[in-house]
């Protein structure tokens, strides 16, 4: 899960001297130009490979997650008896601590899923450690399976310098979107319209009850919470081009002020637990669950725990904005499956990787309450993940995603989060906080 998200929490300072900082290291530049280059000219034939074991890093744990991978797993190794998948799962912000050691050693796990955006992959890029995968792409079909959207977000120039274009550095298995789940025993008509929603946190909290639940202890919650609203007042392209860093963006304009202010309000007006600050993630959609709130924002990773705790009382929609057909919301995909400079079975990675995202784990992340980043995935049958699959190609056709605030900058989640917490808890104005996060942007900027 990005559970996501995207804490791109890693060490900067371990991740920085790991690609070259000491005395006597390979320059970053001469890691990237290493890196291999693309060979492959047909379909690796595994089968005939000899005895192989496979290393794999992930961060499935989750319950759903962790069903789909633990099976297609096993699927892997039934189709191709001769390799024998070594598995290491991680939480998230157990994989960012040690991803960049991982990579780096010559004991390379073949495969690990690695977070996108600047802070994480454009810095392993940067350093020469990931094999780019267009070769594999193209003998695979990997292009004709996802929409250029999902695979832009996996790309980087060989430099590191560019995000959203250059080469193909792996793929993503599942959709993400960061929307509101509901309580049906408390919500009888879903909102469709941003001033309705709030005229239903305004009408839970007058009954007594605890509008959205929140846990903003790990901080990367909050990026989720602020840019759900972010959404709805400023426009898309700024947003995605402040992200990618595109035609002079800027975080600092009364769009970007309005999403502040509003959901400051929401936490003056009560619409948050009080706590929220320092609470966890996982008691609060576990609190949730219980029905304690009529409502809570979060990402669809946690769709199969809530379908398992609350059954058919638990829905899910966009979040409401301006205008229902027109629909906005945060998500992507979920972390990409990479191929390490130093595996050792790049072919056998390269064919499981493929066999984790066709046509049959589809099915496979279906039938275990996970959403399909992959085009023409089997719809669910029953439950919330109905609503979710409905979600995703309602916000695909309207072309409403918006990349995570934190891909922007190697050091941006530090800077976006711990501004977003003071923001909450009323330590910085809502222009106060827009100027701030622009300025450490522009550093950044600057000395590109």
């Amino acid at each position: 899960m990005k559970a996501k998200s995207v804490l791109a929490a890693l060490a900067l300072s371990a991740l920085v001297a790991g690609c070259g900082g000491a005395p006597g290291a390979e320059d970053p530049e001469d890691k990237a130009a290493s890196t291999p280059v693309a060979t492959a000219e047909a379909k690796p034939d595994v089968a005939a490979a000899g005895d192989v074991t496979l290393t794999v890093w992930d961060q499935n744990v989750r319950g759903g997650q962790n069903a789909e991978i633990e099976e297609l797993n096993k699927q892997f190794q039934a189709k191709y008896p001769n390799v024998k998948i070594e598995r290491t799962k991680k939480s998230f912000e157990d994989l960012l601590k040690t991803v960049k050691l991982a990579v780096s050693g010559d004991d390379a796990p073949d495969v690990i899923q690695v977070n996108q955006g600047r802070g994480v992959m454009g810095e392993i890029v940067k350093a020469g450690l990931l094999r780019p995968v267009d070769d594999y792409a193209k003998v695979y079909g990997w292009d004709s399976r996802y929409s250029s959207t999902l695979l832009d977000l996996n790309k980087f120039s060989p430099d590191g310098a560019e995000f959203g274009s250059g080469e193909l550095y792996g793929l993503s298995q599942m959709g993400e979107i960061v929307g509101v789940y509901y309580n049906k025993d408390k919500v009888s008509t879903p909102p469709t319209t941003l001033t309705e929603f709030e005229a239903a946190l305004d009408s839970a909290k007058s009954a007594g009850d605890t509008p959205i639940m929140f846990g903003n202890l790990e901080k990367w919650p909050g990026i989720h919470n602020f840019e759900s609203v972010l959404g709805q007042t400023a426009d898309k392209a700024a947003i995605r081009d402040f992200v990618f860093s595109r035609n002079e963006p800027s975080f600092d304009t009364p769009e970007f002020q309005a999403g502040a202010t509003k959901i400051k309000e929401w936490v003056d007006k009560g619409y948050f637990n009080k706590d929220f600050n320092g609470k966890d993630y996982d008691p609060a959609w576990q609190d949730f669950a219980k029905g304690e709130s009529a409502f809570l924002i979060a990402g669809t990773w946690v769709t199969a725990d809530l379908a398992k705790e609350m059954g058919d009382k638990v829905g899910f929609m966009l979040m409401p904005g301006q205008d229902p057909a027109a629909p906005v919301s945060l998500g992507g995909e979920d972390l990409p499956w990479t191929i390490t400079k130093n595996a050792k079975a790049p072919d056998v990675a390269a064919a499981y990787i493929d066999f984790l995202t066709d046509a049959n784990a589809a099915k496979v992340l279906v039938d275990t309450d996970n959403l399909p980043a992959m085009k023409d995935a089997p719809a669910p049958a029953e439950g919330v993940s109905v609503d979710v699959a409905n979600a995703w190609q309602k916000l695909n056709e309207a072309d409403g995603v918006i990349p995570y605030l934190d891909y922007t900058t190697p050091t941006f989640y530090d800077d976006i989060s711990a501004a977003i917490q003071e923001l909450l808890a009323g330590k910085q104005s809502p222009t106060e906080f827009t100027a701030g996060v622009q300025e450490a942007y522009s550093k950044w900027a600057e000395s590109r």
